[in-house]
């Protein structure tokens, strides 16, 4: 099969589209013919290296994480998937390539009106953004804090939360604010100031998630009166610091998340937005844009 490899860490220059076998599923899991495959800032930091001392790899390295395509062969032990099922999930091979193996418990079917690409970007933000609700307890009443809501755990966390019939305020850049308006979420600006821009929209806020590194822990603990009201998805060097619990994925839940961000989609209640989808030929660009970061919307290879 075609896939988009590293053979060293390195710029996004270092990836290129060759040739390797196409994986065999074992026990548990299923292959499918990939149709969309997710970037997600994760994919780069490892292809970097940035991130080399907590993934260890084989190279050449195939990344990706999150992908959506067509079961084409099933392993030994597997219940409820059939040739031909249409599927997306957290691949346990890499998914920037032509096919990708899918653990049982890491997939959900792709619903009617999903399109690819909209189902590939799901996996990652929908299961860390549902993790880091279900860490802070929201509930029905709360009032939430999400720094950084125009990205995609953030706007998976922040759609979560409205579903528990929490409201959310959300900071992000100006030119995102009418689109988190448009879903109900209250937005603000980033920055200085955030203490008083929230104060004047909101009498108290009691949870907040830090989706971005903006070294906003400091206010948001002010916020909500107390460090253990704060969850961050981001590794900022002064959350143990500061007592802010550092959500790492030990225990993820793809199935739950993927299962709730499918029922809330077909509620007219979740989405995540792609912005451009890229051939597989040109994965590097799609590398070097989302590291520039690349503003609203996920960016996807289609192999």
């Amino acid at each position: 099969m075609r896939a988009l490899l590293f053979d060293s860490y390195g710029p996004p220059d270092v990836l290129r589209v060759g040739w390797v076998d196409r994986p065999v599923p074992g026990p548990g899991q299923v292959r499918i013919r990939v149709r969309a495959a997710a970037v997600n800032p994760v994919d780069w930091k490892i292809r970097s290296g940035a991130s080399a001392a907590f993934h260890r790899l084989s190279l050449p390295h195939i990344p990706g994480q999150d992908a959506a395509g067509v079961v084409d062969e099933i392993g030994p032990g597997v219940t409820g998937a059939y040739i031909g099922d249409e599927i997306f999930g957290s691949t346990a091979t890499g998914a920037s390539a032509e096919y990708a193996l899918l653990d049982a418990t890491a997939w959900a079917y792709r619903p009617t009106g999903l399109s690819w690409a909209e189902a590939a970007v799901l996996p990652s933000a929908a299961e860390t953004g549902l993790r880091a609700v279900d860490l802070l307890g929201v509930a029905d009443g709360d009032v939430v804090l999400v720094n950084g809501a125009a990205g995609a755990v953030g706007l998976a966390a922040s759609q979560f939360a409205m579903a528990r019939g929490a409201s959310v305020i959300g900071t992000a850049g100006d030119h995102n604010h009418a689109f988190l308006a448009g879903l109900g979420i209250t937005p603000t600006r980033y920055g200085a100031g955030l203490i008083e821009r929230v104060r004047a929209r909101t009498p108290g806020v009691n949870r907040a998630l830090n989706a971005a590194g903006r070294e906003a822990l400091p206010d948001l603990i002010a916020l909500t009166g107390a460090a253990e009201r704060v969850i961050t998805v981001v590794a900022e060097p002064a959350a143990a610091e500061l007592g802010v619990r550092f959500t790492t994925g030990a225990e993820r839940r793809y199935w739950q998340a993927l299962q709730l961000a499918v029922d809330l989609h077909e509620k007219g209640r979740f989405t995540l937005p792609v912005q451009q989808v890229f051939p597989l030929a040109e994965g590097a660009e799609a590398h070097r844009r989302s590291e520039r970061g690349h503003g609203l919307g996920k960016l996807v290879l289609q192999p």
